[in-house]
């Protein structure tokens, strides 16, 4: 059997104003995709997989139509010389969006199905923050999201996709498709399943499952930072028993609207001064502070600056700050050199809502790098040592930091662009706290202008009932 592999992976914000283009992804091409640890999982599978591309991003603003319609047209092409082939395996985020186009997924995946017709089978895998719509289930036959926010199966979420897709074409069995939508939009902070009740609500996912009739249960949590008609929650279920499905689909739907006002931050919250004023005053170290607004894994620009003047304002030390997306200032510290003194202004480069910090800084650690765009700085200010990047990124494991010359072992705070904790910064805080800052990934997201989300939505409305309605794919009736 012969499958090909395809996909465009990102989470857009449709409240950040910096667009992602070409240069923002990590794009493999070709043979170089089964050569890549994300990939070299299928080589495990009995089928001959024909890669053709896949572009990922970490989270950000939207992506640019013409770098989109530029890749949709390269991977259809690549589709179209492949053939003949039996299956697809789309490797998806599920919360792009792209300028100018609503469902972006949808788009894409009708045109694979358009191209490669009705009788390939179609599977993909998904991030449990992606958003679904009617548009997509139609084009597909099989489905599977993560369970784990923190991401830690990531590849075990791939593998059922595959191993669904083999099974299919291997026994000639067709599945089915069904979703149902639940009219509930909450950010990732509030349903980590580190915490409860999302803990036990993903634990208990895989009990609906039955061998023979449901071949995967998936729920989407959706992605509340981008405003457009498929924002929603949802059950997705894949099988061959219709009313098994039927039941596990509306299961899930109604108990995780039932868990609704459950749902928290898994952390001590508070505004930005009272976290740093908290952290400055902790007994216990390092404290990992979280300043969520900005976060630039869940969508945020990565170039606020608010969090750095308070702990400048408090005079706390033994701070590492990581980081601040700022390439002026970046590139500035690289020609000053290290070991130099230079006048910095840091923050708002990407987003002129936010507010810089005029400042003067030591150089302490300049990394070398292959070209300009990947440039790190690690800057003095007082008590804080602050990374500067060139490039919007996350500072999510200890290897980001020692790799600059910096142990989160020995901070007394540790201040990253996040949310809910890394599986690996998790472990080290002693305590993690996250502030409510501002940003294009503001957890107060009823304050949010929502001008195309579905209505009424939970936490926007509350006052409105709900019953489960179980829709299929177009295809479950071929």
């Amino acid at each position: 059997m012969k499958i090909a592999v395809a996909g465009l992976h990102i989470e857009c914000s449709t409240y950040n104003p910096v667009l992602n283009r070409e240069a923002d992804f990590r794009v493999l091409r070709g043979p170089a995709m089964l050569k890549d640890q994300y990939f070299d999982f299928v080589t495990h599978f009995p089928a001959e997989f024909i890669t053709i591309f896949h572009a990922r991003a970490i989270a950000g603003g939207p992506v640019a139509r013409d770098t989109y319609e530029t890749w949709k047209a390269e991977i259809l092409d690549g589709l179209r010389a492949a053939m003949p082939f039996d299956g697809v395996y789309l490797p998806m985020h599920g919360a792009m969006f792209v300028e100018g186009l609503f469902d972006a997924e949808g788009d894409f995946i009708a045109a694979v199905r358009e191209t490669v017709g009705p009788d390939v089978l179609i599977s993909a895998s998904y991030d449990l923050h992606g958003n679904v719509s009617q548009k997509i289930i139609d084009a597909l036959d099989m489905f599977s999201t993560y369970r784990t926010a923190p991401h830690i199966d990531v590849q075990d979420t791939m593998r059922r996709s595959v191993t669904m897709l083999v099974r299919a074409l291997k026994t000639g069995v067709k599945p089915l498709l069904a979703w149902a939508p639940v009219p509930v939009l909450l950010p990732g902070e509030r349903t980590s399943t580190q915490d409860e009740p999302a803990r036990t609500f993903y634990t208990q996912i895989h009990e609906v499952e039955e061998p023979t009739g449901i071949w995967d249960a998936s729920f989407q949590v959706g992605y509340v930072w981008a405003d457009e008609p498929r924002a929603t929650a949802c059950a997705v279920v894949t099988g061959t028993d219709r009313a098994a499905m039927e039941k596990a689909a509306a299961h899930l739907a109604q108990d995780y609207w039932d868990i609704r006002d459950g749902f928290v931050f898994g952390m001590e919250t508070g505004s930005i001064a009272e976290c740093v004023d908290r952290a400055i005053a902790s007994p216990s170290h390092p404290v990992v502070l979280a300043e969520s607004g900005d976060n630039p894994t869940g969508g945020g620009v990565g170039d606020r600056a608010e969090v750095l003047a308070e702990l400048l304002n408090q005079g706390a030390d033994g701070v590492i700050f990581a980081g601040i997306t700022d390439k002026a200032a970046t590139d500035a510290a690289y020609a000053a050199g290290v070991g130099a003194r230079v006048n910095l202004h840091i923050g708002a480069s990407l987003d002129p809502s936010s507010r810089p910090v005029e400042t003067e800084a030591e150089v302490i650690y300049l990394a070398e790098v292959s070209e300009p765009r990947l440039r790190e700085a690690v800057v003095r200010i007082g008590g804080v040592d602050l990374v500067l990047t060139a490039r919007r990124r996350p500072f999510h494991n200890i290897v980001d930091f020692t790799r600059l010359g910096l142990d989160p072992h020995a901070a007394k705070i540790i201040a990253v662009k996040s949310g809910y904790l890394s599986p690996e910064l998790g472990p080290i805080a002693n305590p993690g706290i996250m502030a409510l800052s501002p940003g294009v990934v503001d957890q107060f997201v009823e304050r949010t202008e929502r001008k195309h989300t579905p209505r009424p939505s939970y936490p926007f409305d509350r006052d409105f009932g709900y019953s489960p309605q179980v829709k299929w794919s177009k295809r479950a009736g071929r």
